[in-house]
């Protein structure tokens, strides 16, 4: 029995394009979740992936030492705090630089969305995005994606990264950044210094008021009790008083002599109504002196509490001026503003992409993922109930 030829080869060719078959249903899901997406990977990375320049710089925000006047207790209390600590600031400046309002600014000195959108960037990567429209909110999350501002707290420095894909476009969109960054601490000191100073002269004009008010309550008080200064005019009562009581014991002293070397003398009786008449004095000046509501020690006490308080409201509006006058010399200085540390550079190459380490993070997320489907399927499969 003779065999054809051809259709043995035939025969052999269908033998094989079976098992090509059966080896490609057998292994179809590998290949779709292993091998294309990681072909997919080398070939985007290796060869379409635009190279991507990352400019860095460094800043730090500082202020300088203040030392204050000591104006005792009161001008403490009456110092208010300015800004916090230089964190705090680079905090702010961290907020800002990721805020729509930085990337509006950046945009009026550098064409931020001509840089995103560069035509060295690959079709991929481009701005906008596939599943963007292009609008501000969508170059917003673009540029969120390519500039990273990260405090150190070892260091205390604040590290900004900006990514483009030309190293002069990177290093432009970082230097205006710090501009901006640095604008910004100049309008925070000056908002701070005028906010300090309207408080001071609020201070100032309080205590005027104060020493206006005190100063007319004493006027008119001394108007009513027709005093000008009790404690002078105590003293004088007083040694009024005491020159009547001085002359009255004289008197005693000569009526008793004259009563005991001549008791009938005819002088006794003026003597006597003279002694009665310097002790009625000596009375009525002590009675004005202390006694009663209308004597000078009651007076005195009223007066004493208006005198204080003028005083006080002297001494407030003397502190109040040398608190204004140091505010406005802290004004004229300025007290936090940002030190670029590191400026930021040119790259002269791109160290993104990572183009080895993406695909074979592409390989490995693409085996995890069939491995995690297949033993969901086994598993099905070992508890789904048998025909």
């Amino acid at each position: 029995m003779h065999h054809d030829p051809e259709l043995q080869r035939q025969a052999e060719a269908t033998v094989k394009e079976n098992r090509i078959v059966a080896l490609l249903r057998r292994w179809r899901w590998f290949a779709a979740f292993v091998v294309l997406p990681s072909l997919l990977g080398i070939l985007y990375y290796g060869f379409i992936a635009a190279d991507v320049y990352v400019s860095e710089s460094q800043f730090v925000i500082k202020a300088p030492d203040q030392k204050r006047a000591s104006t005792g207790s009161l001008g403490a209390l009456l110092q208010g705090t300015g800004l916090g600590g230089g964190q705090e600031q680079a905090s702010e400046i961290i907020g800002y630089i990721k805020s729509r309002d930085a990337l509006a600014g950046l945009t009026q000195r550098t064409d931020v969305r001509g840089a995103f959108a560069s035509q060295e960037a690959d079709f991929l990567s481009r701005f906008p995005l596939i599943y963007q429209s292009g609008s501000f909110e969508d170059l917003y999350a673009y540029y969120g994606s390519m500039v990273t501002a990260l405090p150190d707290p070892e260091t205390g420095l604040t590290q900004l990264s900006v990514k483009a894909f030309t190293p002069e476009e990177a290093q432009a969109i970082n230097l205006g950044l710090l501009q901006l960054s640095e604008e910004l601490v100049n309008r925070l000191n000056e908002r701070v210094n005028s906010q300090a100073i309207e408080e001071a002269d609020a201070r100032v004009a309080e205590a005027q008021e104060r020493v206006r008010d005190a100063r007319i309550r004493l006027g008119a008080y001394r108007n009513t009790a027709q005093i000008l200064d009790p404690q002078q005019q105590g003293l004088g009562v007083l040694a009024v008083s005491d020159e009547l009581i001085a002359q009255e014991a004289a008197l005693r002293a000569q009526l008793t002599q004259m009563k005991r070397i001549a008791a009938d003398h005819p002088s006794i009786p003026a003597l006597e109504e003279r002694i009665a008449a310097v002790s009625q004095q000596v009375a009525s000046q002590t009675a004005r002196a202390v006694g009663g509501p209308d004597g000078l020690a009651s007076r005195m006490t009223e007066y004493e509490n208006l005198l204080v308080e003028q005083e006080f409201a002297t001494e407030l509006l003397t502190i109040a001026n040398a608190a204004l006058e140091q505010a406005r010399v802290e004004a004229q200085q300025q007290k936090y503003y940002l030190e670029r540390v590191v400026e930021p550079n040119r790259p002269d190459d791109a160290i993104l992409p990572s183009r080895f380490t993406n695909i074979l993070a592409v390989i490995f997320a693409s085996l995890c993922l069939y491995l995690v489907g297949w033993m969901l399927a086994v598993g099905v499969r070992e508890h789904s109930p048998e025909d």
